[in-house]
């Protein structure tokens, strides 16, 4: 397997994640934030801008893992905050048809938040299935396989620090 071609470099990644850090501080000063990490592929996007949200707030994790194909997703690791009357921004690294999102309100808005909105680094807005309050985007991006920055191929690449496209080769329906 070869690398792809850099689809968004490091500076452009900074550079865009600054931007969004700025329009959150803005948008939350004197309330009780709290930036809620999907794991694991929103660990490094989620990092990078809970540094350049220039106000208090808090960040906490949740894990969800697919049932099967089509199947639907469970909670397998829970939020440690308790989240009634709180501001809550969900860090996605990418909202595609935004079925695993739309799991994920209906679980946490039982719990009682103040208001719930997410931050997505790469949006797919085509391929929405449902609503959903997706405020702050980095990238309106293509249906592409993506790695670096976070995103992964078999739990590897997520260390590189630009964002790479991969392509399927025809003959195998892998990535090349």
């Amino acid at each position: 397997m070869t690398l792809g071609e850099v689809y968004f470099t490091a500076a452009q990644l900074r550079r865009r994640v600054g931007e969004l850090g700025a329009d959150i501080a803005r948008d939350y000063a004197g309330r009780d934030l709290l930036l809620v990490v999907p794991l694991k592929g929103s660990l490094v996007f989620a990092a990078d801008l809970s540094r350049c949200i220039r106000i208090p707030h808090a960040l906490d994790f949740l894990q969800l893992e697919p049932y099967g194909r089509g199947a639907g997703v469970k909670l397998i690791k829970d939020l440690d905050a308790d989240i009634r009357g709180r501001d809550v921004l969900i860090v996605e690294d990418v909202v595609d048809t935004g079925l695993t999102l739309h799991y994920l309100f209906r679980t946490l808005g039982l719990r009682g938040p103040a208001s719930f909105s997410i931050a997505t680094l790469l949006d797919r807005p085509y391929r929405r299935l449902v609503e959903l309050p997706v405020r702050y985007v980095g990238f309106t991006v293509p249906d592409e396989l993506f790695v670096g920055y976070g995103f992964d191929l078999d739990q590897r690449y997520r260390n590189l620090p630009d964002l790479h496209v991969f392509h399927r080769t025809r003959d195998s329906g892998r990535a090349a």
